[in-house]
């Protein structure tokens, strides 16, 4: 019996052994067959076009744009094929100048309105002449004057979507509630225990009972926005709003104003005197030159380190998942392009769990500031301790 076992461990061993020379023999084969494949499309379009065009490509799908484009293709006679739809362009430039963003086409021709000509150039509009001239100064900064910009911009323009499917969100749900005795139908149903969860494991635990009622619109409206806005961002629509560095800014900047405005006295007194009545007031003024300007900068940091942590996080997971997905064109081999291609899928996937993760993070960090604003003087060093733990 043992040497039966034995002879199956053996042959066990030998197809094991020879299964990982297969597949080593396999992988030589596809990485040579890569490699030449890479050679000659260098050969036929030049590596550092293709990374180039990649790279150009990424930068367009992070920008911001003065159209909804879906998709594009080249035609039969080589034109450049856009499918989406313009957005109206607001310009304060000698009064006030509303046109279609289609005079642009996406930016390669020049716009006339009136006696004015206008041109995009790296995402921004400038006034030019007819052929389109752009002035630049020793930095390669345009020099051309820039009219006051009120367009609705694509990132713009999903903002309000977002709005409105949050207002008719809660608003059915808020029916269903006095319809059906305080019972949740439909796509409630859903929605319910998230609030559930923001109300009972953010808002109490972190402001208390008592003051967390006057938050909750806030921290359901900022939750529920970044979470759809995340998940926009992750389909074939290519809408990157919490990408750009002036929406985050305006959420931070939103927190920070509730936040100070909304502070009591403790909360300021424990900022300009942080020490309190435990020590007399001639041995705190040398502890006072560091700890103030210190308590004071924090007011500061604290939405900062809000903005940075979102934009950074959903600007880096679609910088990562577009470069993968740029590879499958480098390689253009039987390896490489799927491994790509699964590389890009696994990072979705990752993605999805960040998009709610990110909007997690904002609420509770929110609720944070929020508490520690609002409480007395006597919990507000516990409060600053979970602050600084986070």
């Amino acid at each position: 019996m043992q040497l039966i076992l034995s002879n199956d461990y053996y042959l066990g061993n030998m197809q094991r052994k020879n299964l990982v020379k297969a597949l080593t023999l396999l992988l030589l084969v596809f990485a040579f067959s890569a490699k030449a494949q890479h050679e000659t499309t260098v050969e036929e379009h030049g590596d550092k076009d293709i990374k180039t065009t990649i790279k150009e490509y990424i930068q367009h799908h992070l920008q911001d744009s003065y159209d909804f484009s879906l998709t594009s293709y080249t035609n039969d006679n080589g034109e450049h094929v856009y499918i989406g739809a313009p957005l109206p362009v607001v310009l304060i430039d000698g009064g006030l100048q509303v046109f279609s963003s289609s005079k642009f086409h996406h930016g390669e021709t020049v716009a006339e309105v009136g006696e004015n000509y206008y041109k995009v150039y790296h995402g921004k509009i400038y006034k030019t002449d007819a052929a389109g001239t752009i002035n630049l100064d020793d930095h390669h900064h345009p020099t051309n004057a820039k009219p006051l910009d009120f367009s609705i911009t694509k990132n713009v323009a999903v903002i309000f979507l977002v709005g409105l499917l949050m207002f008719f969100l809660f608003r059915g749900l808020a029916n269903s509630y006095a319809k059906n005795n305080g019972i949740a139908t439909g796509s409630g149903r859903f929605f319910e225990p998230i609030i559930l969860y923001i109300r009972d494991d953010i808002a109490i635990p972190n402001i208390g009972e008592e003051k967390y009622k006057k938050y909750m619109p806030y921290l359901l409206t900022v939750f529920f926005f970044i979470w759809i806005i995340n998940m926009l961002g992750l389909t074939p629509i290519g809408v990157n709003v919490t990408n750009s560095i002036s929406v985050t800014v305006a959420l931070a900047l939103i927190t920070f104003l509730i936040t100070n405005f909304t502070g009591t006295k403790d909360y300021w007194l424990h900022i300009f005197d942080p020490l309190g009545s435990s020590m007399p007031w001639i041995a705190k003024i040398p502890l006072y030159i560091i700890l103030i300007p210190i308590e004071v900068l924090g007011i500061f940091i604290k939405p900062f380190s809000l903005l940075i942590r979102l934009y950074a996080n959903i600007k880096a997971g679609h910088i990562v998942l577009m470069s993968l997905i740029g590879l499958m064109f480098i390689f253009k081999s039987w390896l490489g392009s799927p491994l790509s291609f699964g590389l890009a899928f696994a990072i979705s996937l990752i993605e999805l769990l960040v998009a709610l993760l990110q909007a997690y993070i904002f609420t509770m960090l929110s609720a944070l500031y929020f508490g520690f604003a609002s409480e007395t003087h006597e919990h507000a060093e516990e409060h600053k301790g979970e602050i600084e733990h986070l």
